[in-house]
Order: structure tokens, then C-alpha cells, then sequence
């Protein structure tokens, strides 16, 4: 392992402050863990952060988010101690308990419902993939419930790419932008992309798969050309060499488009389709009929730009895609990831310097921490796979719409409680908000974990329990994109707060001592490192760490088992044609469906909803239902937007800043969902679509009405229920109409 090379100790003096040095992850944080230094006053106070100049990730560069935190941990409206409901759920009545009461409470609650109705009946909800995720679910499968999960539709956030690309090539892959050296781009192995395709992502704001937007910028002064695949002209997108619009939900059709042109004109990688690649004849005849001209008529955008844009990444010398949630974020989500998955593996940009490479295997929450400590016999007994067939090949969460049924009906046993945490469901991941809240408060006992009030604790938590935020703990990082280790380190030590870590290892010794035998968080989290040769303490001296990485694994063996040439596939080949895919009933081979409903499959609806609508657009000062509670990031973006081109804001007659509801049916149910939104006009946005931002609460509303969230959530428009798999939801292709506040009550 190669560390980095620092100057001063991970923590020191300067002037009358304190500086410690360490990696940002959450609460509050997104999905990166930036290089950080934190800066405390003699009172212990945060008083400021910068990024760190010396951390290969960012390079010292920091996003606003991770500036105001100071503000968020010395926020005085934050819980610094357990309460226990004492009114009735949703009244905001409280009473302050010790951490022995709150843990002694949750013990016997939970140690009652799995004698008297098994641990299945105890269910435990996550939040999106951060350090947090691990610990989570091994407190789950130690206790002994099979049904854990993220609260989202269909899973439809980075799992549909994962196991779309395990389908084709046993493996998940990312860009390669030299996240995987200490020297990062000055290490003579690496090449830089000739050509990055950024594909629904906008990796300024966001950040998908471990991925530093600002990446894409370095490589881009280094030579990389891009192209844009969005609804939007972002930044990236007004410096493209190819910018391709297209209506949210076809990007399969477009995928598939791109294979047709790189195969008919023969610019595809011949030999290493004949070395490597299985099922191409099969490919090549699926994709024969997507012409540009087919593809463009239902992508809404223009032929030659999409014969452009397949013709420069064919003939590139290193491509990589740099992809987001919008593949993920509809209900054939599998599918359309092959289509794009397939484009790389055509073109051989494959564990290739410049091309897609592969996370390290220390990524926890990817490997299964604590699967071991379930029995065959629990695990049996997941909610999912009954219905989803894909979620017995290898998906290890429960469905989060069939623990809302089973919620509901009692079907195929009864669900009693739920450990939420790290999580708003109400708010961010949940659709159809108000049945999730009457699905939830069915059940009789609920546990939250967060460091604020939210509309989720206030409408269900029997118990709270407060969390401490990323300057207040010890926490360590793994892989998530790059081949790298660090640590979370505490700068300020709050004995009221505990981590989610501590939580989880109190809470786990209590229910499964024998799974947690750890006297402490960072003896756990030595315990994680062993594989590597090294304790968290060591780690913290010296991190961030770099892992060995190579390129062309699968030449030499290195990706198989069996230690044999090839990829961890039936077949030893990337598979065009996925026998993982067969093997559950599912195509085999890339399809484009059309969007349910849509303009397309429900003209009568879209005649009624003429807008197509795409939802969670990212924005600089929020990352999902985090941040609404800052004061200085609020007035970044202070109300929730949906952004409209001017020929539709004018046939529409709307004027910039007005409120308007955005309405629309909630699949084809027969009924609707609505949600407030400011205008916001723009010529970015291509027209017939609108876009929207997410997750919106008002915190300084009023918490019995449980601060606005039936006004302001976008996922009321959206049903339960996903595709075929299971997998994706539509989150992302909406229809909707738009009218004004003061005219549509």
C-alpha cells in the first residue's frame, strides 16, 4: 500500500487553533469523503473547513456543502439527546431520555417482536450508500432480519448499473480518472480519456459512484473530449464536442442507436469482441433496426448528432462513461444500463488505461459485511425476491415496496417495528409519501436516528436517538471508486453525541454480542482493515492509502476465481447476451421500452399532462433531504424550483419566480399527486420537458404539519411499483401539467 506523503501530523496547531486533518463523509455529506482540515477553537468549537491540499482526491478543492458545516454542527436546533415520544405520533411531544434508557427500551421492544413474531418482523431502513451503510445492515442480519433496505423504489439509485454491469461482466465498473494512484495524473501507467460520455449525470453538482466532478474538468485540461447525454445543456454540456437532448426514459433507444452505427460502419473493436466479448451476432442483430433516425424520433433529438457522437467514441484511444442515476430512475433500468454497458464492451474499454476500471473489493457495503451471521433459514424469509426474481442473483436488500405491502396487509407475515436510519423516507426516497407515512404507522414500535427533527421523525419515531456529524466522530473509508483507504477523525469531542458506528455497536452488542465483539468503534473498524494488513489507528496516521491496482486483470487471471484468463461470467466473456439475465427470465439482450405512462404508450394522459418530467436535479447547496436546516446554504436555492423553456413557460403564460403546482398521475392508478414549485425559466432545458429538484421540506415550518413536506414532495406524483426486475422505478419520466397556485386550488 502506498500512503500519502504528508507534511504535519493528522492533527496540529496553528496559531490558537487546532487543526485536524481527515475525510468528510456524513452526516452531513454526500457520497464522496473529501480530504478535509477541520479547524477548532480552544473551546473545542468548529469554528471552519477547508479542503486538504495534500489529499490526492480533491486536491484541497472543497464544495460549498462541506464550507458550511460548521454552521450545521453548531446548529442549535440539532438533537443532543434521546427522547421518547410522549404525545401521539405526529404531535412533536417529547421527553428526554439517558442513552442506557433509549438502548434498554430498543432491546426489549426488539427482543419481544422476534420471540413473538420472528426477527423478520423487524425491518431496518437506510439511507443512500455512505459510510454508514455497512454497519446498518450487519446490525440487521446479526439480529437476524432478512428485510433491510434503502426506502426507494425499486432500488433505483446506483443498483440497476451495478448489477446491470454484473449481468454483462460479473463486475461493476467506473470512469478511469486516476482516482486509483497516490500520484494520481502524473503516474506513467494511466492515460488519460480521450473521450469521457457524460450520461445523465451533471458531475459538477453530483457525484455518482465515488466520482469528484472536478475530475472531469482536470482530465478536459489534459486533453478529454466529452459528450452529454441530458434533458439540459449543463456546463459540461456547452463545452461537448457532441450534446445530445433527449426526453428523459429513452436512453436505451439512444444506447442502442450508437451500437448500430459503430457495427454497421465497422469502427467497433473487432478483435476484442472476438477475444472477449459473448453473444455479439446477437447483439449486432438486436441493435440492425435502431437507426440514428428511428432512435432520434423517439429521443426527441437529431440522427447525425447521435451517428457524431458514436463515431468519436468508437475511434477514441481510452473512452469512459461517466453515468448517474437517471439510467437507474425508470422501470426498465436494467435494461437501459446494458444498452449503455454494451457500449464499452464493443469498444474495448474495459480494464484499459483511459477506459472502465474496477472498485477494489474492500468496498463493504458491496461485499456483504456481516452476511455470514444470517441463517439460510431467515434469509429465506426476505421480502422481494417472491415477486422479483432478479433479487435471487445476488441482491442482498428486501424490496422496499413489498415491506410497504407487507406493512400494509400483513402479507406474507406481520411487520412490527423499523429502525430507520440515515434515512427521510417521507421526504426523499419514498414514493407516494402519504401512503408510505400510513404504511409506516402501522407498526407499533419505530426507531430514527438523526441529528435533526424531520418530517419523517416527527410523524413516526416512538424513539430518537441523536447522531453525530462528521467532525464529531472516528469513522474510516473504503474503495467507493477509487483503490483508496482513509479516515473519519474526530476534531471535536461532544460525550452527549454518539456516531451512527458507536449506535449501531452498542445497540448490536445488546441484541448479537457474538457478532459484535468489539470493545470500541475503532477496534471495529481495525477489524475491517485486517484484510489489509493494517489497524485504524495506523490508518490515521498516515492515510489516505493507495492499493495496488493494474490494469487488463482480466489478461492475466486476476478477475476470475479460478485465477484463468477472462471475466467472472458462465461464459468467462463479457456477455452481450447475460445468462445471469436468462437464468431469471429477463432479456437477455438490451430492449427499449417505452416509458409507462407516457407520451408515447398513454396518449390520452399526455394530452391532459403534455409535459414530460424528469425529478432530482442536484443543486450546489443540497445533497437530497440534508441542508434544508442551514441558514447560509438556504439562500443559495432557498424555495423548490422546476426549471421550463420559455417557449413552454410562454404557451403556459408563466412568469420567473411564481408559484405553480406541477401535477401529475401516479402511474395509471386513475389518480394524481401535485407538489408546489417557483418558477424558473431557462433555455437549457429542452423543450417539452420540465425538471425539478427533490427532497423538499421547510424546517422552519411547523412540525405538526410536519413542515410542509405534502406541499413541497415531488414524490407524490410517483406510485409504488417497479419493472420487471425489480429493479428502477420511474422517477425520472414523469408526465405533468403546470398551473398557478393562485388559479388551480
Amino acid at each position: 500500500m502506498t500512503f500519502v506523503e504528508h507534511k504535519k501530523p493528522f492533527r496540529y496547531q496553528e496559531g490558537n487553533l487546532t487543526v485536524t486533518r481527515g475525510s468528510a463523509w456524513s452526516a452531513p455529506g454526500c457520497h464522496l469523503g473529501c480530504g478535509v482540515l477541520m479547524y477548532t477553537d480552544a473551546d473545542g468549537k468548529l469554528v471552519k473547513v477547508e479542503g486538504d491540499p495534500e489529499n490526492p482526491f480533491n486536491h484541497g478543492r472543497l464544495c460549498v456543502r462541506c464550507l458550511a458545516v460548521p454552521d450545521a454542527v453548531n446548529n442549535l436546533e440539532r438533537i443532543r439527546k434521546p427522547m421518547r415520544r410522549m404525545g401521539e405520533r405526529g404531535e412533536d411531544k417529547w421527553k428526554e431520555m439517558s442513552w442506557d434508557e433509549a438502548f434498554d427500551l430498543i432491546e426489549e421492544k426488539f427482543k419481544y417482536y422476534k420471540e413473538k413474531y420472528g426477527a423478520e418482523s423487524v425491518t431496518f431502513w437506510q439511507g443512500t450508500g455512505r459510510d454508514i451503510a455497512a454497519w446498518i445492515t450487519r446490525l440487521a442480519w446479526s439480529f437476524g432480519s432478512p428485510n433491510h433496505g434503502p426506502s426507494l423504489n425499486g432500488l433505483a439509485c446506483y443498483a440497476p448499473r451495478v448489477y446491470g454491469c454484473i449481468a454483462l461482466s460479473g463486475s461493476f465498473w467506473v470512469g478511469d480518472f486516476s482516482q486509483q494512484f497516490a500520484d494520481r495524473y502524473d503516474n506513467p501507467e494511466w492515460k488519460c480519456p480521450d473521450i469521457i460520455m457524460v450520461w445523465g449525470n451533471n458531475p459538477l453538482v453530483a457525484n455518482s459512484d465515488g466520482a469528484y466532478g472536478h475530475w472531469v474538468t482536470d482530465c478536459m485540461r489534459r486533453g478529454s473530449k466529452l459528450i452529454t447525454v441530458d434533458p439540459k445543456v449543463t456546463w459540461l454540456g456547452s463545452r461537448s464536442e457532441v450534446m445530445l437532448q433527449i426526453r428523459p426514459g429513452t436512453d436505451a433507444a439512444l444506447a442502442l442507436a450508437m451500437g448500430h452505427v459503430m457495427i454497421e460502419e465497422g469502427i467497433y473493436d473487432k478483435e476484442f469482441v472476438n477475444l472477449w466479448c459473448y453473444g455479439f451476432d446477437e447483439y449486432a442483430e438486436v441493435v440492425k433496426d435502431w437507426t440514428p433516425e428511428r432512435a432520434a424520433e423517439v429521443c426527441w433529438t437529431d440522427a447525425d448528432s447521435i451517428r457524431e457522437a458514436a463515431r468519436v467514441f468508437a475511434k477514441a484511444d481510452g473512452a469512459c462513461i461517466q453515468w448517474g442515476v437517471a439510467l437507474d430512475q425508470k422501470e426498465e433500468a436494467v435494461t437501459a444500463c446494458q444498452a449503455v454497458a454494451s457500449l464499452l464492451m464493443i469498444t474495448g474499454n474495459i480494464d484499459n488505461p483511459g477506459g472502465m476500471i474496477k472498485p477494489p473489493e474492500v468496498l463493504m457495503y458491496l461485499n456483504g459485511w456481516g452476511f455470514d451471521l444470517i441463517s439460510e433459514e431467515q434469509y429465506a424469509k426476505r421480502l422481494g425476491p417472491e415477486k422479483y426474481k432478479f433479487y435471487n442473483v445476488g441482491v442482498v436488500a428486501a424490496s422496499a415496496e413489498c415491506m410497504i405491502e407487507a406493512m400494509e396487509t400483513g402479507e406474507p407475515y406481520p411487520l412490527k417495528a423499523a429502525w430507520i436510519q440515515t434515512t427521510n423516507p417521507l421526504t426523499c426516497m419514498g414514493v407516494d409519501p402519504q401512503r408510505t407515512l400510513e404504511a409506516f404507522k402501522k407498526l407499533e414500535f419505530i426507531v430514527v436516528v438523526d441529528p435533526f427533527k424531520t418530517p419523517t421523525l416527527i410523524a413516526l419515531a416512538d424513539v430518537v436517538l441523536p447522531v453525530a456529524m462528521f467532525p464529531e466522530r472516528n469513522g474510516i473509508r473504503c474503495g467507493d471508486g477509487a483503490q483508496r483507504i482513509e479516515t473519519i477523525n474526530k476534531a471535536i469531542d461532544d460525550p452527549s453525541l454518539k456516531s451512527d458506528m458507536e449506535i449501531n455497536l452498542e445497540l448490536g452488542r445488546r441484541l448479537a454480542p457474538d457478532a459484535w465483539p468489539w470493545d470500541n468503534v475503532e477496534d471495529m473498524f481495525s477489524a475491517v482493515y485486517d484484510s489489509i494488513g493494517i489497524t485504524f489507528e495506523e490508518a490515521q496516521k498516515q492515510a489516505p492509502g493507495y492499493m495496488p491496482f493494474e490494469y487488463y486483470k482480466y489478461k492475466t487471471g486476476k478477475l476470475r476465481p479460478d485465477g484463468q484468463p477472462g471475466f467472472p461470467t458462465p461464459t468467462g466473456r463479457l456477455e452481450l447476451w447475460s445468462n445471469m439475465m436468462h437464468s431469471v427470465d429477463l432479456p437477455q439482450l438490451p430492449v427499449f421500452e417505452e416509458p409507462v405512462p407516457g407520451p408515447v404508450t398513454t396518449p390520452n394522459l399526455y394530452e391532459e399532462f403534455p409535459l414530460v418530467l424528469t425529478t432530482g436535479a442536484r443543486r450546489w447547496n443540497t445533497f437530497h433531504a440534508e441542508n434544508r436546516e442551514n441558514r447560509y446554504l438556504r439562500r443559495i436555492h432557498p424555495e423548490p424550483a422546476v426549471q421550463i423553456n420559455p417557449k413552454d413557460a410562454e404557451k403556459l403564460g408563466l412568469s420567473e419566480g411564481e408559484w405553480v403546482w406541477v401535477e401529475g398521475p401516479k402511474g395509471l392508478s386513475g389518480e394524481t399527486g401535485r407538489c408546489k414549485r417557483v418558477v424558473e425559466i431557462t433555455p437549457t432545458i429542452l423543450e417539452g420537458v420540465v425538471s425539478t429538484d427533490h427532497a423538499w421540506w421547510h424546517p422552519e415550518g411547523d412540525p405538526e404539519k410536519l413542515y410542509d413536506v405534502f406541499d413541497l414532495n415531488v414524490n407524490q406524483l410517483m406510485p409504488w411499483g417497479c419493472g420487471p426486475s425489480g429493479m428502477g422505478a420511474n422517477y425520472k419520466c414523469l408526465l405533468c401539467k403546470i398551473y398557478k397556485v393562485d388559479g388551480g386550488e
